[in-house]
C-alpha cells in the first residue's frame, strides 16, 4: 500500500519537477521553504491545478495520469481539504457545517458521532464559527473534511495561523486522528515541531524539486540533506519504555539495540514514544571517559560526514543498530578523532538534552 506522486509543471519563474513514493496509510509531511512547491502538490492532488505532467496513485488506484488522459474531477477524487483558514460557513452552526461535508459523500466508515468524539467538539455543535477560537475552528474544519469520506486527506499548513497556545490545543487531536482513522495524509508545514509529532514520512522540497524523501527518522538523520543545515537539526528515534529507576529518577528507553536514559517519565513500561536528539548536543569520543556526568554513551558507526560551510562545522551521521544520530562538530574534531565512514565512534548525550515525544 503506497501513495505515489509524479508531477511536472512550468510556472513563469520556476519548473516544478517532483516525484516520490511513501507508505499508505500514514502522515507524509511536505517540508521546505516558501515557494518550493508544497502547495502546488496539494492543489494538484485535489484536482484544483492541472499540471502539464502528473500521475497520482493511492493504494493501487490511479487518480490522475496525464499520459493516458485519466483526470478525475475534484468531486470524484474524495480528497478532503483543510487550509490555514478554516473556511467555515459563518451563518451555519458547527453541526450544520459538519453535515455539509456529508452532502455529496458516498456511504463510508467515518460517522458523525465518531468524528465529534475524536475531535472533542461535542460542546460546540450549536455554536457559530465567530464564537470559536482558532483551534476550535480548525477542528471543525477537519471534521467537515473527514465526513466527506475522503480517500486522501490534504492539509495545507492547517496550524500556520494559530498562536502557540492554540497549536498546543489542537495537536493532541491531530495525533489522535492520525492513529484512529488510518488515512493517507499529505501535510504541509514549516514547523519542525509539527513534523516531529505527526509525520510518518517526510518529503523535502527545494525550488520545485524533491531533494529527499522516506521515513521521518531516516530523512531527519541524513547529514547530506537540507535539514542537517538548520540550527535545530536533530535525529529522531522510535523507542519503547524499558524500565523506571525512581531512586535515580531515570527512565530507560530502548531503541532497537541502543538504550537511552532520560529524566524519569510518567509512562507505562512497554509504551512507545519518539525521542529527538539535537545534533548540537551530541559530543563524539573515541573511547568512553572514566568519570563523567553524562548518562548516555552510545556506540555507533560513522556512516557519513558532510561539511556545513555556513557554520565552519561538519555534520556526522552515526549509524546505530536501529536508527541514526547526528552530531555537529568542528573539522578539527574529525581530524583529532580520526573519524571516517565505517569507523567506530561513541556519542555522548546528556539525559536532559533528549526530548521525549509521546507516540
Amino acid at each position: 500500500m503506497s501513495l505515489s506522486v509524479r508531477l511536472r509543471h512550468d510556472f513563469p519563474t520556476v519548473r516544478m519537477d517532483m516525484a516520490f513514493e511513501v507508505p499508505s496509510p500514514g502522515v507524509t509531511v511536505l517540508f521546505g521553504p516558501s515557494g518550493a512547491g508544497k502547495s502546488t502538490l496539494i492543489l494538484a492532488a485535489a484536482g484544483l491545478l492541472r499540471p502539464h505532467v502528473c500521475r497520482i496513485e493511492i493504494d493501487g488506484q490511479t487518480m490522475v495520469d496525464t499520459q493516458t488522459g485519466l483526470w478525475l474531477p475534484p468531486e470524484k477524487r474524495r480528497a478532503g481539504l483543510v487550509f490555514q483558514d478554516a473556511k467555515l460557513f459563518p451563518h451555519m452552526s458547527v453541526a450544520t457545517n459538519l453535515r455539509f461535508g456529508m452532502l455529496r459523500a458516498p456511504p463510508g466508515t467515518v460517522k458523525f458521532d465518531d468524528v465529534v468524539s475524536l475531535l472533542g467538539i461535542g460542546a460546540l455543535l450549536d455554536r457559530r464559527p465567530n464564537t470559536l477560537s482558532g483551534g476550535e475552528r480548525q477542528r471543525v474544519a477537519i471534521g467537515r473534511a473527514l465526513l466527506a469520506q475522503p480517500r486522501l486527506l490534504l492539509m495545507d499548513e492547517p496550524l500556520a495561523s494559530l498562536d502557540s497556545a492554540r497549536k498546543s490545543e489542537i495537536m493532541p487531536y491531530l495525533t489522535r486522528l492520525k492513529t484512529a482513522l488510518r488515512l493517507p495524509i499529505l501535510y504541509v508545514t514549516h514547523d519542525l515541531d509539527e513534523v516531529t509529532r505527526l509525520a510518518d514520512s517526510m518529503v523535502l522540497i527545494e525550488a520545485g524539486r524533491v531533494v529527499g524523501f522516506g521515513p521521518l527518522a531516516e530523512v531527519a538523520a541524513r547529514a547530506d540533506l537540507p535539514l542537517a543545515r538548520r540550527d535545530d537539526a536533530a535525529a529522531l528515534l522510535h523507542c519503547r519504555v524499558g524500565n523506571h529507576d525512581p531512586g535515580r529518577e531515570l527512565t530507560r528507553l530502548d531503541a532497537g539495540g541502543s538504550a537511552f536514559l532520560v529524566p524519569l517519565l510518567d509512562a507505562p513500561i512497554g509504551s512507545e514514544c519518539r525521542i529527538r536528539v539535537p545534533a548540537r548536543e551530541v559530543i563524539l569520543a573515541g573511547r568512553a571517559p572514566e568519570a563523567i556526568s553524562l548518562h548516555n554513551v552510545i556506540p555507533g558507526t560513522v556512516r557519513r560526514i558532510a561539511a556545513d560551510a555556513t557554520r565552519r562545522a561538519v555534520m556526522v551521521e552515526i549509524a546505530l543498530p536501529d536508527g541514526a544520530l547526528l552530531a555537529r562538530v568542528t573539522p578539527d574534531a574529525i581530524s583529532r578523532l580520526g573519524l571516517a565512514p565505517g569507523g567506530p565512534v561513541l556519542s555522548l548525550i546528556k539525559s536532559t538534552s533528549i526530548e521525549v515525544i509521546g507516540g
